[in-house]
C-alpha cells in the first residue's frame, strides 16, 4: 500500500474540544474528557472559545437556556442527572451565563504551559460545583493559587494585546467550523459533534481512520 496510507494508520488520532466556560454541558464534558480519550487512544485538543460573539450573530443577547425558559428548566433538571451519574457537584446559579472573559484568556496560557485542563476542571468546579462567580478576577487567581501558579504574573499574561487577538481568532475559528454551542468537538477530517453526550461518538470518529 502508499507510504501515505501507512503514515496515517499510524498517527495517533486526535480531536478538538472546543469549550465555553459558561457553559453548562461543557463542566461533565471537561470531568470525562481526558479519561475517555487516553482509553480510546485519542490525543485531545482543547479549544477555549466564547460563546457570545456567536450568540450575538444570531441576534440572541444571552444564552438560550434563558431565552428559552422551559429549555433552560430542562438543562437544569437535565444537568443535575449527569452530575448525580458522575458524582460532580452541582449548584444552580442565579446568575447565568457567567461572564467567562478572563477565564478563556487564562486559560490560554494554561494551555501554553500544560496545566490548562487542570484549570479548566477547576474553574468549572468552582462555578457549578460551588456557585462561585467566574467573572470575578479575585475567584480566578484563587484557582491559579490552588493551582501553585503565580496568579498575578498569569493574570497579567492573560490581559496583553497578543494573547486577546489570540482569543478572538480561536472564536472566530469556531464560528468558521459552524460550532454554535458548547461543548463541541470536531475531528481531523472536520466532522462537527456537539454536547456533552456526543463525547463517545466523536471519540469513535475520530478513531475511523487509524485502523
Amino acid at each position: 500500500m502508499p507510504a501515505a496510507f501507512y503514515n496515517r494508520a499510524m498517527t495517533q488520532p486526535t480531536l478538538d474540544f472546543w469549550l465555553e466556560y459558561a457553559s453548562t454541558y461543557s463542566y461533565p464534558a471537561a470531568e470525562r474528557i481526558s479519561t475517555l480519550a487516553k482509553n480510546a487512544g485519542v490525543t485531545v485538543h482543547w479549544r477555549p472559545f466564547l460563546l457570545g460573539p456567536i450568540f450575538a450573530a444570531q441576534g440572541w443577547d444571552t444564552s438560550p437556556f434563558n431565552l428559552y425558559p422551559q429549555k433552560g428548566r430542562y438543562m437544569w433538571r437535565d444537568l443535575e442527572r449527569i452530575c448525580g451519574r458522575h458524582n460532580l457537584p452541582l449548584r444552580r446559579l442565579e446568575k447565568f451565563p457567567q461572564n467567562s472573559l478572563v477565564a478563556a484568556r487564562v486559560a490560554l496560557v494554561g494551555f501554553d504551559e500544560s496545566w490548562g485542563d487542570d484549570f479548566s476542571r477547576a474553574v468549572y468546579r468552582a462555578e457549578f460545583g460551588d456557585g462561585r462567580d467566574i467573572g470575578d478576577t479575585a475567584v480566578i487567581a484563587d484557582i491559579l493559587r490552588s493551582l501553585s501558579r503565580d496568579a498575578d504574573a498569569v493574570l497579567a499574561r492573560a490581559q496583553t494585546t497578543e494573547n486577546k487577538a489570540r482569543l478572538r481568532a480561536q472564536t472566530e475559528e469556531a464560528q468558521k467550523l459552524g460550532i454554535f454551542g458548547a461543548p463541541a468537538f470536531v475531528t481531523a477530517d472536520g466532522e462537527l459533534f456537539w454536547g456533552n453526550d456526543r463525547l463517545e461518538d466523536a471519540l469513535a470518529w475520530a478513531l475511523r481512520f487509524t485502523r
